[in-house]
């Protein structure tokens, strides 16, 4: 967590390559750390996935610091009225986030910390650089993650290592990070925003079945197996009569396997 008087700027921007891949970039020097501006921020872009009919991955960046938390100075002015009041924002902002239909991917370099660990959190897939720095460290300030982190992080890493970080407050290095599934690939620094970029292509030239099968496992977690399954079997069969579902059942029989381009529709 920290603090800094730098002005915030959150926004969502198609990549040059392929308008279907968005950049969500986050940008409040030094660290990034995130005040309520950028709560709201992250909300509106939030929003704007949901309604989106264009973007069909997206690259969370905050460039050299991923995101340093919460802005601790801002959260002393608040009563405890205010503060229950705006948190709600920061949490429906990364919930919103986590079941946007697109593919999410975070680029993680320097510190995800706090609020920002939660951001990581929401996306789909993580990919850090080696200098990253991952934790929850609110315990240390005499609170606790409001804002996903006490529930995302057990269903990535487990119930216990979410209560060891959760509860020690102890930030983690990048290789740790990975040997515990709190990040997915790690790479150089230099290489990280690349390579979930590279990623983010691959998924915003896929079918419309990856929307389909995001939703089916994010929703059916929580569900009775035979619930789950009758989501499954629902979502399926929208696959089917789709576009991309004909297009690359006729393909593989016409062309062999892989050789099938999607419209996403």
């Amino acid at each position: 967590m920290s603090s800094n008087p730098a002005p915030a700027k959150v926004g969502l921007e198609p990549h040059p390559v392929d308008e279907r891949l968005a950049i969500l970039r986050i940008e409040r020097h030094p660290v990034n750390a995130l005040d309520q501006e950028m709560w709201d921020l992250l909300e509106t872009a939030a929003a704007e996935l949901h309604s989106s009919t264009i973007y069909r991955a997206v690259v969370i960046t905050g460039g050299e610091h991923f995101a340093a938390g919460a802005d601790v100075k801002e959260m002393r002015g608040l009563s405890s009225a205010a503060f229950g009041r705006r948190n709600r924002v920061l949490q429906h902002a990364f919930h919103a986030l986590a079941t946007a239909p697109q593919i999410t991917i975070a680029a993680i370099n320097g510190y995800a910390l706090g609020g920002g660990c939660e951001l990581a959190l929401a996306a789909d897939f993580r990919i850090g650089g080696r200098g990253a720095v991952l934790g929850l460290p609110e315990i240390t300030l005499g609170i606790m993650p409001g804002s996903g982190g006490t529930q995302r992080l057990s269903r990535i890493i487990g119930i216990a290592g979410a209560k060891d970080l959760i509860l020690t407050g102890r930030l983690v290095r990048a290789e740790e990070a990975l040997r515990i599934g709190l990040i997915d690939q790690l790479l150089d620094d230099a290489d990280a925003f690349d390579a979930a970029v590279a990623r983010g292509l691959s998924y915003a030239r896929g079918p419309l079945a990856l929307r389909y099968a995001k939703q089916a496992i994010d929703d059916g977690f929580g569900m009775s197996i035979e619930d789950g399954l009758a989501l499954e079997a629902d979502l399926i069969t929208r696959c089917f009569a789709s576009a991309d579902g004909q297009h690359g059942l006729r393909s593989f029989v016409e062309d062999g396997p892989r050789k099938a381009t999607f419209q996403g529709r």
